[in-house]
């Protein structure tokens, strides 16, 4: 499962319409509707219920598969945050000197530290 059709299907949960999710979502319809169908091939199961006049709802499996599209796309939103925060914490370089090596000769490496 990829992210990005999570996202999508997650948007159209809540909206029960293709059309509001990709404007939501800054996507075309026809991409999210193709999120969706991708998604739909990947579980091996329909998510949504197409009704006529564009009214859809979630399948047994969708309302199944909705609350862990929430716990991973927040998952994931959390570590992005979390990640971003440490990054200015960011502990400075080990004090091990870094070695690096150059030789003319292979039996007879020579060796620099570089503080």
């Amino acid at each position: 499962m990829e992210l990005q059709r999570l996202r999508a299907f997650r948007e159209v949960a809540r909206e029960l319409s293709f059309t509001r999710a990709a404007r939501n979502l800054n996507y075309s319809q026809p991409s999210i509707t193709a999120q969706i169908k991708g998604l739909e091939e990947s579980v091996g199961m329909p998510l949504f219920v197409r009704r006529g006049n564009r009214s859809i709802e979630l399948t047994p499996a969708g309302a199944r598969l909705r609350p862990y599209a929430d716990r991973i796309l927040d998952l994931v939103e959390t570590a992005r945050m979390d990640l971003r925060s440490t990054s200015a914490d960011r502990p400075p370089a080990p004090d091990k000197p870094l070695t690096a090596g150059s030789s003319t000769s292979p039996r007879r490496p020579t060796r620099f530290l570089i503080p």
